[in-house]
């Protein structure tokens, strides 16, 4: 397996540096897996994807192993440092290939148009901007190219949205790798440009007391363009 650097630039330094909450993200993404049914929830997330996939966000690449044969190529970019090493790891272990790259979402090191699909999961919280990071995805993604994603942000009615934003006032992106509760992901996708396919709500967990991180969605969208 082929693991190495895109783009001609030289990587300074790490556009994200959270070795703390990496730490502890790990730890507990992994425990997420079987007892919150992430596992599954990533399955459908990424089942019918084929040709040339970049993943922003990738994290642990817990995602890695649920790539569906049909996938040439997996380009993943992490920005922390040690969610990257342990993205490498997982990559070792994937059935197709994937290359962990460094980067940030709003400047992807890579050429314009060179990607069939575009995955987003569980990154969009953390993200500095936006719009210009989904400004990247659109460049990235051929015409008509496909966007999956799976977001949490607000939801849960007036006291829980007044929590959510109470919370990103204050301590949690601080304590949380710059993890915002509040943002709204298929409202931002739309106002990206893109054209949205078939989404639902998904609670997590879905059974038992609702978090402010609970309130997530699954879902597809399209950059414009010939399907």
């Amino acid at each position: 397996m082929r693991l190495r650097s895109i783009g001609s630039g030289k990587v300074a330094r790490d556009a994200v540096h959270h070795p703390l909450f990496a730490r502890y993200y790990a730890r507990v993404s992994a425990c997420a897996e079987t007892r919150l049914g992430l596992a599954g929830v990533r399955e459908r997330m990424l089942a019918g994807l084929s040709g040339r996939v970049i993943e922003i966000g990738a994290g642990n690449g817990l995602n890695f192993a649920h790539y569906p044969g049909a996938v040439a190529e997996v380009v993943a970019i992490e920005p922390e440092r040690m969610l990257r090493q342990l993205a490498v790891r997982a990559a070792l272990r994937a059935e197709v290939p994937v290359d962990v790259v460094p980067g940030a979402a709003e400047a992807l090191p890579v050429k314009s148009e060179a990607f069939d699909a575009v995955v987003l999961s569980l990154v969009l919280c953390s993200v500095r901007d936006v719009p210009r990071a989904l400004g990247e995805v659109r460049r990235v993604l051929r015409p008509g190219g496909e966007v999956r994603f799976f977001e949490h942000g607000r939801g849960g009615g007036r006291a829980m949205t007044l929590t959510q934003r109470a919370l990103d006032g204050t301590v949690w992106p601080v304590l949380n790798g710059g993890c915002h509760l509040s943002r709204e992901p298929v409202a931002a996708l739309r106002a990206a440009g893109f054209e949205l396919g078939p989404y639902r709500e998904v609670l997590m967990p879905q059974k038992g007391p609702r978090l402010p991180t609970s309130y997530c969605v699954l879902g597809t969208a399209w950059r414009p363009g010939e399907r």
